[in-house]
């Protein structure tokens, strides 16, 4: 099969790889559909060394069974399924209690499992991971399927560890796909005022379609000043952080309101933050976030994906075919397209 794989910084390619196949009794195999490049796959193709390649890349994808092991059962060959980014057992303690990336038969697609940027995957645990869709669906419907897998869940994340509610002002900071399905989920959610941090016109422009009030293009000092101004000097109850640089963190503890929640679901490219009395401590706010436990919110998503009342495949403004990934990548890295889907 072609699959993608990164190099080095820089160097993503596309090239023949050994097809999957079961290793385990509860594997399946699945024929990628659909799958895309991912604003967490910039990170490395920014800084990741030859030594350390090349690696296999992706881990968004929606596909068809092609063949399950003996322990997996309720899936046939044929059946459109959507993967989250992150497999588990879906029964364990931890899936119990909504934290499937916790799991400890689990893990995450592209680290040692084989990505989903190629013409088909092997998923372990099977059975807790993959969610069947209804087989005459709407190809048209298919991008926004395709977000349940990770920036749709990923921004519903950030709201939902948020506590956002009705009424609620909250403060997004980060333009990406992640950031505007984290303002669409906080309009889901009830949230009155929503302040987009971008600066970005065709994007801050469909965070508006999705539920923005406002937009601040400025950044650093100077953002946080224009969000005050906005807030009565205060600062917004919720900030979610959705882009993972230190820059990011600093606004947000600078926006964020006394007795408020920063959600970050960015992945922080950082190992030190501010949390002492002067930033979090001091005026009693709440720090939390980390990795979306998709599988735990696919379901709940899913009827307003397919009946049309939510689109967060609007995200989407490239389609590539697989073997044009690396101007996939080219184009997210300069900004020249907000979300590439790939098709086979």
């Amino acid at each position: 099969m072609r699959a993608t794989f990164l190099y080095e910084a820089g160097d993503v390619r596309v090239q023949d790889a050994p097809d999957p196949v079961i290793e385990r009794p509860t594997d399946a195999i699945v024929r990628v559909v659909r799958s895309c490049v991912c604003g967490s796959d910039l990170h490395p193709y920014h800084t990741m060394s030859a030594a350390d390649g090349p690696v296999p890349m992706g881990h968004e994808f929606l596909g068809t069974v092609e063949d399950v092991g003996s322990e997996v059962s309720g899936f046939k060959r044929g059946d459109l399924v959507v993967a989250p980014f992150a497999f588990a057992d879906n029964t364990c303690e931890f899936c119990r209690e909504g934290l499937h990336t916790s799991c400890p038969q689990g893990g995450f697609f592209a680290a040692g499992v084989g990505g989903a940027q190629a013409e088909a995957v092997r998923v372990p645990q099977a059975q807790g991971t993959l969610v069947r869709l209804p087989k005459d669906v709407d190809e048209r419907l298919l991008p926004s399927l395709l977000t349940l897998a990770d920036v749709y869940a990923t921004g519903h994340h950030a709201a939902h560890q948020a506590r956002v509610e009705p009424g609620d002002s909250v403060t997004v900071i980060g333009d990406g796909a992640v950031g505007l399905l984290a303002v669409l989920s906080a309009k889901q959610l009830g949230a009155e005022r929503i302040i987009l941090m971008g600066r970005h016109k065709d994007r801050t422009d469909l965070g508006r379609y999705f539920g923005a009030t406002d937009v601040v293009a400025e950044r650093g000092e100077e953002g946080i000043a224009r969000v005050r101004e906005l807030t009565g000097g205060h600062g917004t109850r919720a900030v979610l952080e959705a882009v993972g640089h230190m820059p990011a963190y600093e606004m947000a503890v600078g926006a964020v309101r006394p007795g408020g929640v920063i959600s970050r679901v960015g992945v922080p490219q950082y190992e030190d933050a501010p949390i002492g009395f002067g930033s979090l401590f001091g005026p009693n706010v709440t720090l939390t976030g980390g990795p979306a436990p998709a599988r735990a919110y696919i379901e709940p998503l899913l009827p307003g994906v397919l009946d049309g009342t939510v689109e967060p495949g609007r995200v989407f403004d490239r389609t590539l075919p697989l073997e044009q990934t690396p101007e996939g990548y080219r184009a997210m890295d300069q900004r020249e397209a907000l979300k590439v889907i790939l098709t086979p």
